[in-house]
């Protein structure tokens, strides 16, 4: 795919991180990564799952959790898209439930102006056990219900990008339901072991199926609390390809989406259109 800018397209970055149980650190990092994706031509970054904290035990989020709308993560994030005049997509943060023990994990959309144009909280919690192994999102995380999208209009062109948020990936009756996209933006903080076995493949699925492109943001190594993510930050392409592809540690990836390599494809293979279900 040719990465000329003209008006059908739109230049997009995506962040990695190894983010530790320090927010403020988090908060540094993700400054200065977003301002390099922007100096790089990046008109839409995304940040990855749990950006803001990867705490040395689940409740950690707890602790720093915030109300919907106000917070110091969430003042920051809005300065990260004024100051670099930017579309970001904020990774995850916590937000506050009803029941004091748990959160929302959010990924919230902020426009160049600093305001906040979309929210989607991670309807699927992840569940994973083996002898070595244990992850139970639902002891600290409560269910999002709402598929979202948002909508950018960008010289006279209107892209539709889709949310959802890592072990989603799993269920492609979520990205059905979100009708017909032009990217669907995934932060994850996949593990090394599911990741190795599935993102790959999962990513590429969605992107094929659903004709779209599929821009994930990934945590990608080994954290203070001896977790370890997989990373493979990524972008793939409405035919499956991947276009770029950060194997692991901090840094981003850039990319442009084309509304010419999306009509192509959809015209060509007109999968959309054929389906009886």
């Amino acid at each position: 795919m040719s990465t000329t800018i003209n008006s059908a397209s739109f230049k997009i970055a995506s962040i990695q991180m190894v983010s530790s149980p320090d927010l403020q650190e988090n908060l540094n990092t993700a400054s200065r990564l977003i301002r390099a994706a922007t100096q790089a031509g990046a008109q839409l970054v995304v940040l990855p799952e749990y950006f803001c904290i990867m705490g040395l035990k689940d409740t950690d989020k707890v602790r720093i959790r915030e109300s919907v709308g106000s917070g110091p993560i969430q003042k920051q994030l809005a300065s990260f898209a004024k100051d670099n005049q930017i579309y970001l997509v904020a990774g995850t943060i916590p937000l506050e439930t009803k029941d004091p023990g748990k959160v929302l994990n959010t990924s919230l959309v902020f426009n160049p102006t600093g305001q906040q144009i979309g929210r989607y909280d991670k309807i699927h919690l992840f569940g994973f056990q083996t002898n070595t192994e244990r992850y139970q999102e639902s002891e600290t995380i409560e269910s999002g219900s709402a598929p979202e999208i948002f909508k950018i209009s960008h010289n006279n062109q209107e892209w539709i990008f889709g949310l959802s948020i890592c072990y989603d990936l799993r269920f492609p009756e979520l990205y059905r339901a979100m009708g017909t996209v032009d990217c669907h933006i995934i932060p994850a903080a996949f593990t090394y072991t599911t990741g190795k076995a599935h993102w790959d493949i999962l990513l590429r699925a969605r992107a094929i199926e659903n004709q779209c492109y599929v821009l994930a943001s990934a945590q990608g190594g080994t954290h203070l609390n001896q977790r370890r993510t997989w990373g493979h930050t990524m972008l793939v392409d409405p035919w499956g390809d991947v276009l770029a592809d950060l194997p692991e540690g901090e840094g981003f990836i850039a990319g442009v989406l084309s509304k010419e390599k999306l009509n192509e494809v959809r015209s060509q293979l007109p999968a959309l259109a054929h389906r009886k279900l």
